[in-house]
């Protein structure tokens, strides 16, 4: 029997007293993927991305663990939220328009000193006083340096468009303008090299991008290790109690760990290994982190339908954002359907051994987007359910 056939005998097993559609977290291998993103941030602690796991039980069992601190979280509710929940340093990863949680926020001395808030933009430190709403507590402050490869000259760019700031003197320069501005104090930078972190350098059946993509990605390691080490000199000059530079993602940790200006590494994908960190050379994961389907049709000789499963992720849409069939092996999508919204045919031998409400295993594209669609994850140990938690939306939020 092959790993992964025995993987689905014991899912089988822990869950066979639970109808599908259901949501499991494998907890020997979410604790092995943790194990693993420790070692390679050799030392450096790692703040876990909430939007890839979207569980505050599983949170908390990550920041149990030696080599985690902190919350990177993605929106300002969810990191209110977070905080009265009893997370101490939660930094909001992406810049708010929120007006009503920036007068929570700023109304809270408990809020204030947990959440530190993301701005690339002085219009940003004018929207938080005007959101005030009578609150005077001081609101931290994380900038944001854009990591984007550029070459010949600018006119090729690859990277995330995130932050206007992409020098170090455009990041210094705004650094002052928070230090100038009363009611707000600079605590951190961060910088997060998608391009880098979130790209696989290994793409099945395609040698020649692959290794474009690793010649790109070895000149933007490069070229980013020095514009940040200038940045975060330029940027101590103005605040020095800077408390930390954050950088990183699951797929770049212990290169960004190298990096003496970085403090600490951004991950979160890494604990549930979703499908699209299959392609990488720098590490493998185990997929912890899996959905059931089941089976409610046979229409014919190797073909099984499943009842939904159409489940795509964020970003450029395309094959690679779908889920994949993942146990039994073999199965495969009819090219004309794909996963679909009420019911998704499946094609492959194996189907000829699957039975009416057998369930078919699956993997999301991406990590806790998957919690989107569940309400709650069973937690297996060996073959049994030994926990079920509520995800976010089974604790009644959806904050994006």
């Amino acid at each position: 029997m092959t790993s992964r056939a025995a993987d689905r005998a014991r899912y089988d097993r822990a869950t066979a007293h639970l109808d599908a559609p259901l949501a499991i977290v494998d907890l020997e291998a979410f604790d092995a993927n943790a194990d693993d993103l420790v070692r390679r941030a050799a030392g450096k602690p790692i703040r876990v991305a909430s939007k890839s796991v979207r569980c505050r039980a599983l949170l908390e069992r990550v920041l149990a663990r030696d080599g985690f601190a902190g919350i990177m979280s993605f929106t300002l509710a969810e990191s209110l939220w977070l905080a009265r929940s009893g997370f101490e340093d939660v930094l909001l990863a992406y810049p708010s328009a929120d007006r009503a949680a920036f007068a929570e926020l700023t109304a809270d001395p408990k809020l204030a000193s947990s959440v530190t808030v993301m701005i690339d933009d002085p219009a940003q430190l004018r929207l938080v006083d005007e959101a005030r709403d009578g609150g005077r507590e001081e609101v931290r402050v994380c900038l944001e340096l854009d990591t984007a490869f550029k070459m010949l000259g600018g006119r090729v760019r690859i990277g995330a468009l995130r932050s206007p700031l992409h020098s170090p003197a455009q990041v210094a320069a705004l650094a002052r303008a928070v230090a100038r501005r009363p009611g707000f104090r600079l605590v951190g930078v961060m910088a997060y090299e998608g391009h880098v972190a979130g790209v696989g350098d290994a793409v099945a059946g395609r040698p020649a991008r692959s290794r474009a993509i690793r010649l790109m990605q070895a000149a933007a390691r490069k070229e980013l290790a020095a514009r940040r080490a200038e940045t975060i000199r330029a940027v101590r000059a103005v605040a020095p109690d800077l408390e930390f530079v954050n950088g990183g993602g699951t797929g770049s940790v212990q290169h960004t760990a190298a990096e003496q200006a970085v403090t600490e590494i951004a991950a979160g994908s890494g604990l549930y290994v979703p499908r699209l960190f299959d392609n990488y050379t720098s590490f493998s994961g185990r997929p912890a982190a899996l959905f059931a389907q089941p089976v409610v049709r046979r229409p014919g000789v190797g073909t099984v339908t499943v009842l939904g499963g159409g489940y795509p992720a964020s970003g450029a849409a395309g094959p690679d954002r779908s889920p994949v069939p993942y146990l039994p092996e073999g199965l495969r999508y009819d090219a004309q359907e794909g996963a679909g919204e009420v019911q998704t045919p499946l094609l492959g031998s194996p189907a000829d051994d699957l039975l009416i409400g057998d369930k078919v295993w699956f993997r999301h594209a991406k990590a806790g987007e998957l919690c989107e669609r569940f309400d709650a994850l069973h937690l297996v140990e060996g073959d049994r359910v030994t926990a079920t938690v509520p995800t976010y939306r089974g604790e009644g939020h959806t904050f994006l």
